[in-house]
């Protein structure tokens, strides 16, 4: 599916520039993290060009089984997970760019320019309505963490989980018991929002945004009176410096990493799978193949991405599935099914039962904690 979004108009660009000037020092620290990682890509890039790194084979068969055999050797205590949308479907949150049953494809009723400029930020300060009319349709929803967000909670039970790197907004990782440690989340959350003035910033918790999104109140600061905005990374803003910072610390130290519910086109979330050492072996699963490497940059000997058909493959492995049955076939050969399903019936009782304690339109349910929309917009840093 296509990437591509309309670019805001130029002088709205010079507007925003001129209305809200950037943090300096922000700006200072994250242009340096930017930086340091773009030298560590053309590192990488030359060290594959001349053929310099590692890249044994660590797996002993290119498949589930593999790298279920893998994981139970006690060799692997690094994983990394890479998810998009595709984990949170199957708890009824729409992707981002599904032709028919995405986002994109239903925001008609909403009279945009073009379906992007409802997570563009020169719009949002604009017109806001939009944005929160459709935050307040996907709310109502009582979205419990699937099968394969427990999956990724009992990694990190069993000590093997260094970090998940979550494209979702949907804050259905936290539902699960993870912890902010535990995770990267590269396009921002609804868990908390804060006002969009520069020389304010208040900070506004998850139950205050939903409670102004369901007195169809726009909400606005209590000391400035400014918009205030989830704290999810809009068209035309930067990801947040702890991607980048993180992601030095974590990649190189990554024995297996797990990509699921992803494209893997969308920019620089996807260039972390070239991050790795060469040795490192990767697993996707996903509804079709994805993240493969250029043929023509293969040629040259760069790249990174994944192969899984061709005579040279040696580390990746593809499950062609859902994510949830992806990840219940790897549990199943882990050991761990059994631990796994009745990880799920009980987490999802407790949150059915929190839930009914609070009523409808509690505010403090578990579920509703994480209830907002699993979409991936892009970043300045990605366009």
């Amino acid at each position: 599916m296509s990437e591509s979004s309309e670019s805001p108009k130029k002088e709205e660009q010079e507007e925003e520039a001129t209305a809200e000037p950037e943090n300096q020092s922000d700006d200072s620290s994250e242009d340096e993290a930017t930086g340091e990682a773009d030298m560590d890509f053309l590192r990488g890039l030359f060290s594959s060009a001349l053929g310099l790194g590692s890249s044994e084979k660590v797996l002993d068969e290119l498949s589930l089984e593999g790298v279920a055999r893998y994981i139970n050797s006690g060799k692997c205590k690094n994983i990394i997970c890479m998810v998009g949308a595709g984990i949170s479907t199957s708890a009824g949150i729409p992707d981002f760019r599904s032709p028919e049953t995405g986002l994109y494809a239903n925001l008609q009723k909403y009279n945009l320019p073009y379906p992007e400029a409802i997570f563009q930020i020169d719009y949002f300060k604009k017109h806001p309505e939009p944005f929160f009319a459709l935050a307040r349709e996907l709310y109502p929803g009582q979205f419990k963490p699937t099968i394969c967000h427990y999956f990724i909670k009992m990694l990190k039970d069993k000590g093997v989980l260094r970090r998940c790197y979550t494209q979702n907004i949907d804050t259905l990782e936290r539902v699960a018991g993870l912890e902010g440690d535990d995770l990267i989340e590269a396009h921002g959350t609804f868990y908390t929002s804060h006002c969009v003035k520069f020389l304010c910033k208040k900070e506004y918790n998850l139950d205050w945004m939903k409670e102004k999104i369901f007195s169809d109140e726009i909400p606005k600061c209590e000391k400035c009176s400014s918009l205030v905005k989830p704290d999810i990374v809009f068209f035309g803003e930067n990801l947040p410096t702890r991607f980048f910072t993180s992601m030095k610390m974590d990649f190189p130290r990554c024995d297996l990493l797990i990509v699921m519910g992803t494209s893997l086109q969308v920019q620089p979330f996807a260039s972390l799978v070239g991050r790795v050492s060469k040795s490192c072996p990767r697993l996707l699963i996903n509804m079709e193949k994805t993240g493969q490497a250029d043929p023509m940059l293969g040629l040259l000997g760069f790249g990174g991405g994944m192969d899984f058909d061709s005579d040279k493959a040696y580390r990746d492995v593809a499950q062609i599935s859902t994510c949830d049955d992806g990840c219940l076939a790897l549990a199943d050969l882990l050991g761990w099914k059994a631990e796994l399903e009745e990880l799920v019936k009980k987490e999802h009782t407790r949150i059915d039962s929190e839930d009914k304690q609070e009523g409808p339109g509690g505010s403090k349910g578990a579920a509703a904690k994480g209830a907002s929309a699993s979409a991936e917009p892009k970043s300045k840093a990605e366009e």
